[in-house]
């Protein structure tokens, strides 16, 4: 993995990023939450964008990775500024294709909605639009609403994962599940059927919100929500490959 740079924000803030320039689109990839770039699905997007000559970029939102600031702070309108900025210093109308994976799916939408024409196409990987409202208990929502922090157990570290109650005040001003999506672009949607913090079935309603006939739901019978398997990353690589030679 290459060394990270910096793009500094207006107010402060310093974004970490790496960034592997090559031919068009640029592929934007957007982590999920309290997830960063060094993931595995990253790192081989990266690896794959470098042996293809591609364009690609990957940052770490402010409060996550190597990017400043205080989780407790983060939210999609606060990283989908940061995304966009990032990906405005990098061409300013040039055609992008977004991953997005978990809530990296929903950011992806708002970033898709800022970015208009574009947006060459979309990929979700376990997208999780709106999941402060179907993945939340009416009492959840009651306690985040008062200004509570939630927290929920981790499957995959050792410390609980907080919700905060700004997050929650922000998503809620953000959900597209129950209206049109107006994106017009060919997407992808890659989702685990075994996915037990994601339903698949969220990637179906999202199919199904978006205004853009060119739509394909590809679903892996025993995937999980990381879908981070040798055989999994394959499939995004091939999926996004396919995309290029449309």
């Amino acid at each position: 993995m290459s060394l990270s740079d910096y793009l500094a924000l207006p107010d402060g803030r310093r974004i970490a990023f790496r960034y592997q320039p090559g031919r068009g689109p640029l592929i934007v990839f957007l982590p999920g939450y309290m997830s960063d770039m060094a993931g595995s699905k990253a790192c081989a997007l990266l690896a794959w964008a470098r042996a293809a000559r591609r364009a690609c970029l990957l940052f770490d939102y402010s409060g996550c990775g190597e990017s400043a600031g205080d989780f407790a702070d983060g939210t999609l309108s606060r990283w989908r500024e940061e995304a966009l900025a990032l990906i405005r210093a990098h061409g300013e109308d040039d055609p992008v294709l977004i991953v997005g994976s978990s809530m990296g799916g929903w950011l992806m939408l708002l970033v898709a909605e800022a970015l208009g024409a574009r947006v060459a196409a979309l990929v979700g990987i376990a997208a999780a639009p709106d999941f402060t409202r179907w993945g939340r208990t009416r009492a959840e929502r009651a306690r985040l609403t008062a200004g509570e922090v939630l927290f929920d157990e981790n499957p995959y570290g050792p410390d609980p994962t907080p919700m905060h109650p700004g997050f929650f005040a922000d998503a809620e001003r953000q959900l597209r599940l129950e209206t049109l999506v107006p994106i017009d672009c060919p997407v992808r949607l890659i989702h685990g059927q075994r996915d037990s913090d994601v339903p698949f079935d969220i990637s179906l309603r999202l199919a199904a919100a978006l205004r853009s006939d060119d739509i394909q739901v590809l679903l892996v019978k025993d995937g999980d929500h990381r879908l981070s398997r040798p055989q999994d990353i394959a499939l995004l690589l091939r999926t996004i490959g396919a995309l290029f030679e449309g």
